[in-house]
């Protein structure tokens, strides 16, 4: 199989919790590149959070908001891009605030919420560490704070320490939108934190990235299964089941694992990344 594109997740496949990248994974990114195949950053996270390390892997496109927005990393050109409706910005916000838990929303460069909590806190503190653009406004009303400004949403978050599954059924029976809901819970708590909790990722309607690295096919004219895909979440699903190699990192959720053709023996921290680069591209 001829390989032309490598699409990778972020957090939990090439960097681990701790935040820490393995110096293979530069390794296995500069081979890449020397072969000419396209490395292409595929992230639930902003541009603005993202650019920094894009920008150190010498990425050529870059898949943000779990595919709101698609940018040539090369030419600055935003390919791409889907935001949330007003009405579904607002029954989200209503809906999270009845049953009294967290929320937040990513614009192109900031997010925003009424306290810093869980992956708002999060990206806080690794502001400064990532040297990311992105700017955090708290403000005492989100639902005035859009009112106000108007800013284009990518994706809303809603965070608990309990099960957000009915609410994600809840949204789902609703609105027509994308929802992620992801576990950070026993091994895979947030040790930035060090805090245990769900996240209920809501984006707009068929965002996902592997509708993003369909739009990507198009565009580059490169077929699917000429494309290698790797990830450790749920949220990288799709792509790695509709990729010509489709590939989970050791330590990737189980449901992710079960629809790779390939699980690498190492984990993020040891370089599972690399190894999947080393493996299938010569």
């Amino acid at each position: 199989m001829n390989i032309k594109l490598v699409a990778s997740d972020l957090d939990g496949t090439i960097i681990d919790r701790n935040n820490f990248i393995a110096n293979e994974n530069f390794k296995a990114i500069d081979k890449l590149n020397s072969k000419n195949i396209d490395f292409v950053v595929c992230t639930g996270k902003s541009y603005s959070v993202s650019k920094s390390i894009c920008n150190d892997f010498k990425a050529k496109y870059g898949i943000f908001g779990n595919g709101a927005q698609i940018i040539d990393l090369q030419t600055g050109e935003e390919l791409n891009r889907k935001i949330l409706k007003p009405k579904q910005i607002s029954y989200c916000i209503k809906l999270a605030k009845r049953n009294n838990l967290h929320i937040h929303f990513y614009t192109e460069d900031a997010i925003v919420t009424e306290n810093l909590k869980y992956m708002d806190l999060r990206n806080y503190i690794l502001k400064d560490i990532n040297k990311t653009e992105l700017k955090f406004f708290i403000v005492p009303d989100i639902e005035k704070y859009i009112a106000e400004n108007n800013p284009d949403i990518f994706s809303f978050v809603i965070s608990s320490v309990d099960s957000l599954e009915g609410l994600e059924k809840e949204i789902n029976k609703h609105l027509t939108v994308s929802t992620s809901l992801i576990s950070k819970k026993g091994i895979y708590k947030d040790n930035i934190i060090n805090k245990e909790y769900e996240y209920l990722n809501i984006a707009p309607n068929n965002i996902n990235k592997n509708q993003a690295l369909s739009f990507l096919s198009n565009y580059l004219q490169i077929p699917q299964a000429d494309m290698l895909a790797i990830g450790d979440n749920v949220n990288d699903l799709e792509m790695v089941k509709h990729s010509g190699i489709g590939i989970a990192v050791g330590d990737a959720y189980t449901e992710l694992k079960n629809v790779a053709q390939y699980v690498t023996q190492k984990n993020v921290t040891d370089g599972a990344f690399a190894e999947a680069i080393n493996k299938f591209i010569k």
